[in-house]
């Protein structure tokens, strides 16, 4: 018997693994930053993008145009944290009504 027994990896696309892949800052506030404040990046600074958030400080959210984007890409739930997790809507949110007409 192996006394180091081989530890199998989970496959990519386990439960727990795309729970931290989605979920990390909350979306709503992330929203509402980019919308008020998103020409001074405050919501880079929110999900850990300093850098980025410091250079749309300076250029005033690259005059509106990377606020823009950066709104159109939380909406879509395409904008990422630090970390490469999505921010996305929670699950609560999401209401589907299956079989009704």
């Amino acid at each position: 018997m192996n006394p180091h027994p081989q530890h199998r990896p989970r496959p990519p696309d386990s439960h727990i693994d795309r729970y931290h892949r989605l979920n990390s800052k909350d979306f709503l506030l992330t929203l509402l930053l980019c919308f008020f404040f998103g020409i001074f990046g405050v919501h880079r600074f929110y999900v850990g993008k300093v850098f980025t958030g410091f250079l749309m400080l300076l250029t005033f959210g690259g005059l509106g145009i990377w606020a823009l984007v950066d709104l159109i890409l939380i909406i879509c739930c395409r904008f990422r944290d630090r970390r490469g997790r999505r921010i996305v809507v929670p699950a609560s949110w999401i209401k589907i009504e299956v079989g009704r007409r």
